[in-house]
């Protein structure tokens, strides 16, 4: 199966190459957290939001033992970083984030990227790029 992407026809903010901003979510395991915090950190990831969220992929869970019975653990702890860009180049996150988790194991993550239509920061009324922006940047 061919999965092709389309571009909407238009944005709300208006938004052409030079301003596009990039959602990029990771799921991984909880003990890889802090390799990918390092890593996001060091090519200028400012700010990120985590959650803690469970899940299987290929694995389907895995067999876990509870009073001495074994059982099944359907859904495992993961934890989603999501991370939203502009100016630090998207392949260059996915590379580091790539680099962190990787151990060649079922079960290292995955990395789901979307386009942003806009932005818009509550307390200034900024949208888009200048959204995402801090005046020490």
């Amino acid at each position: 199966m061919v999965v092709e992407y389309q571009a909407s026809g238009g944005t709300t903010g208006g938004q052409d190459a030079q301003t596009k901003i990039t959602k990029i979510e990771i799921i991984t395991n909880e003990s890889k957290f802090e390799g990918l915090k390092k890593a996001l950190n060091s090519i200028g990831i400012t700010g990120m939001t985590v959650f803690d969220v469970f899940g299987y992929g290929m694995q389907k869970g895995h067999s876990t033992y509870y009073r001495g019975v074994e059982t099944e653990a359907d859904l495992l702890p993961k934890i989603r970083v999501e991370v939203v860009v502009s100016t630090v180049p998207v392949q260059e996150v996915v590379d580091a984030a790539r680099k962190a988790l990787y151990s060649g194991n079922i079960g290292d993550g995955k990395i789901f990227i979307y386009n942003v239509e806009n932005v818009i920061r509550v307390s200034t009324g900024d949208e888009g790029k200048k959204a995402l922006e801090y005046p020490n940047e």
